[in-house]
């Protein structure tokens, strides 16, 4: 049976290498805004679900073709802060502002999964679910959000932040799963591959 991750993420790709799988990778291709404006008001963990799943299902064919055992797994992650849903700022300009709105607060880092198994090249088993974990931002300089925003690290991540990463310097501490904020969370993992049949300890290499 192949594991297989739907995202293009090198910070969720890490994390399952460093505990002992090498997924098989797809990018799904999904356009994230799009599923949101699709969806009617959702709750927080409702969306971050709902991308995730789109995710999956977006390369569910082609892997069924591929590798008709196997489990697909997609997450997507955002930041819920000042009771707003945030993802990836996409700009210098939008994750400078964030980060001079974030220093010295808190926000919620919510990472949604899907995972579905394949069995026979057919869909035998979904579980999904929200893995919530709370973020206690530092308070940097002024020039330290400038030359933080300029290596392009906080750009193209949720919430314009890395735990991981050159963002861990900035980040006070957390309440919750450290690798749910860096971009999926082993024990939920566990327990969504649990639910349809399949132990994470048959998937290690």
């Amino acid at each position: 049976m192949r594991f297989v991750l739907a995202s293009q993420s090198p910070a969720r790709l890490g994390v399952l290498r460093a505990a002992g799988i090498d997924p098989v990778v797809r990018v799904s291709g999904v356009d994230e805004d799009a599923v949101a404006a699709g969806l009617v008001d959702p709750a927080p963990e409702a969306l971050v679900v709902a991308l995730a799943e789109a995710k999956v299902r977006a390369v569910l064919a082609d892997i069924a073709a591929e590798h008709p055992e196997a489990v697909v797994v997609g997450c997507d992650s955002m930041l819920h802060f000042d009771g707003e849903m945030v993802g990836k700022p996409g700009s210098a300009e939008v994750a400078a502002e964030r980060w001079r709105r974030m220093a010295g607060r808190s926000g919620d880092l919510l990472t949604g999964h899907t995972v579905v198994r394949l069995a026979g090249g057919e869909v035998v088993g979904t579980a999904s679910a929200t893995e919530t974990t709370t973020v206690h931002f530092d308070a940097p300089t002024p020039a330290e959000v400038d030359t933080y925003v300029a290596t392009g690290e906080p750009l193209q991540v949720a919430g314009a932040f890395t735990l991981d990463g050159l963002g861990g310097w900035f980040v006070r501490r957390i309440e919750g799963d450290p690798s749910s904020v860096i971009g999926i969370s082993l024990p939920l993992t566990r327990a969504l591959l649990a639910e349809v049949g399949v132990s994470v300890t048959d998937l290690w290499r």
